[in-house]
């Protein structure tokens, strides 16, 4: 079920893991028909896509408002009590991330400089396998807490044509603006470019599978897209046998649920504790409701990896970036002062991911597929974009002209020395200079 890698005594990691196979050419090209197709066709490419991808199109791509609203009413109390302190954790947390205005004077320039949140951001949220409340609050909190205008949130509609009353409640408790019943590389397209239904956006952000992913990649440049790539699910446990086996083994089977294409790995310098381990995968996995997905995640890219110590662990870490890490051993520091590639880090015996995906605070969307080496969560910087003035006083002119002229004048560009010359100041310093 999880392969082995023994690991110990080898010089060269980096070249006896197992890699994920690359995106294919295929998977790009199919993409690359959605996106035209929706750009040159509209709505009804939405409507053929959806009716391919997901077997029903909705009466409306739009949810009405009135029932986007009347969604939160429809749920159990215990579960909109548990939407309601989720999503105030996660506004909490990112409304942490809001930077101040700041003004810096310099010889007479001064800069104003603040973030200034896109005006309208587009949220994509999973559906087909299940629905995902939390991915709305992942998602729209840290857009609102950004301060954007305009919150558009796209899901995939069940075989009826419908979003999930559990899916409406999480928007109407963000406070998502629009809902539109469409999912897949489709709604990145539609979100991307606009439809006569689905108005373009300024940012998209989200998980998905991996077209959803590729999608997100080649619209990159028409609109704002994080770095990170957020496809299917990852995890990578570090156990030394210090904690209960069927914690370790719980958590690995927690992210491979989501589905095959994940990603779930062990990692341990104890050959006993990684026995014990698998050992307690088995037994909870004979009796999980979702076995065939997970059974699948792990005979695909499930691993153990057996390894000399914390030092090599987090070598492997570095070079795998998972989405998720959890270490659970005696001495954690060991290994996590020394990984620099992570998308969240969960550390001891009573921090299982399920806490980050839903109420810990931080968004879980999170880089897969290796961008941890250069990406992280979802975050309020991921709404806004940097934006500053400069003003400049007489004293500041006198101080800075001369150094424009010159640099002007050495790239040939006489309208940029002019500039300042025109305002009294480069002449008076050249004259100066001649003088000398």
């Amino acid at each position: 079920m999880l392969s082995r890698v023994d690991l110990r005594g080898v010089a060269d990691i980096a070249g006896r893991l197992p890699r994920p196979e690359p995106v294919s050419e295929g998977s790009v090209a199919a993409v690359r028909e959605i996106l035209d197709a929706v750009r040159a066709e509209g709505d009804a490419a939405l409507a053929r896509y959806t009716k391919q991808f997901d077997g029903a199109v909705p009466s409306s791509w739009r949810v009405p408002p009135a029932e986007v609203a009347a969604a939160r009413e429809c749920i159990e109390p215990s579960l909109r009590a548990a939407l309601d302190a989720a999503a105030e954790s996660i506004a909490e947390f990112h409304q942490g991330q809001v930077s101040k205005e700041q003004t810096h004077n310099r010889q007479g320039i001064t800069i104003r400089s603040w973030d200034q949140p896109v005006r309208r951001a587009g949220c994509y949220v999973p559906g087909g396998r299940a629905a995902y409340p939390s991915t709305v609050l992942m998602t729209a909190q840290p857009a609102r807490a950004a301060g954007v205008d305009e919150v558009v949130l796209c899901v995939p509609p069940d075989s009826d044509g419908r979003v999930a009353d559990v899916t409406l409640a999480a928007a109407a408790i963000a406070g998502v603006d629009e809902v539109y019943a469409v999912g897949g590389a489709q709604a990145i397209a539609a979100m991307a470019y606009g439809t006569e239904s689905v108005g373009a956006v300024d940012v998209i952000v989200g998980p998905g599978n991996v077209y959803v992913a590729i999608t997100k990649q080649l619209v990159a440049g028409a609109v704002g897209v994080p770095a990170a790539f957020a496809g299917p699910s990852e995890v990578v446990v570090v156990a030394d046998g210090a904690v209960p086996a069927e914690y370790a083994a719980i958590d690995l089977i927690v992210q491979a649920e989501h589905g095959p294409d994940g990603l779930a790995w062990l990692i341990a310098w104890d050959a006993l504790a990684a026995d014990a381990v698998e050992s307690a995968v088995a037994e909870l996995l004979s009796a999980a409701a979702r076995r065939d997905d997970i059974a699948a995640t792990f005979s695909r890219s499930g691993h153990i990896v057996l390894v000399d110590g914390p030092e090599a662990a987090a070598e492997v870490v570095n070079l795998i970036a998972p989405e998720h890490l959890q270490v659970m051993t005696d001495a954690p520091e060991a290994v996590i002062d020394r990984v620099c590639n992570a998308g969240a880090i969960f550390r001891g015996p009573l921090a299982p991911a399920s806490i980050g995906d839903y109420v810990a605070g931080p968004s879980h969307v999170l880089p897969t597929n290796g961008t941890a080496r250069f990406a992280g969560a979802l975050s309020v910087r991921d709404f806004t974009k940097p934006m500053h003035e400069i003003s400049v006083d007489a004293a500041g002119l006198a101080a800075v002209g001369p150094h424009v002229a010159a640099m002007a004048d050495a790239e040939g560009l006489d309208a940029h020395a002019q500039s300042v010359r025109l305002r009294g100041i480069g002449d008076k310093a050249q004259e100066g200079s001649d003088d000398k």
